[in-house]
């Protein structure tokens, strides 16, 4: 049985994507992380693609409903300036 369809490989995946958000910000990391943890709990629950290319599809399709999702609530609104109050050395 090849390693892309054990659950546990994708929530690994997931882990060290969601680690390297936490090192490098931005919400880009953090969208795969969300797709590899979805995938992995498709395939934990029974439901996996027939090859591999069809896997890595609905990788990247969960990847980007994540990514577009979080985009929506975490993003200013538009034409929004953010504005600093305070500084981090006061």
């Amino acid at each position: 049985m090849p390693l892309w369809t054990e659950w546990w490989v994708w929530m690994s995946g997931a882990l060290i994507l969601a680690t390297l958000e936490v090192l490098i910000p931005g919400y880009i990391f953090l969208g795969f992380a969300i797709g590899a943890a979805m995938m992995g709990l498709l395939i934990l629950f029974g439901i996996s693609a027939s090859g591999f290319a069809l896997t890595l599809v609905i990788f990247s399709i969960l990847s980007l409903i994540s990514y577009l999702v979080m985009r929506k609530y975490f993003a200013l609104k538009t034409g929004q300036v953010k504005i600093w109050e305070t500084d981090v050395n006061d």
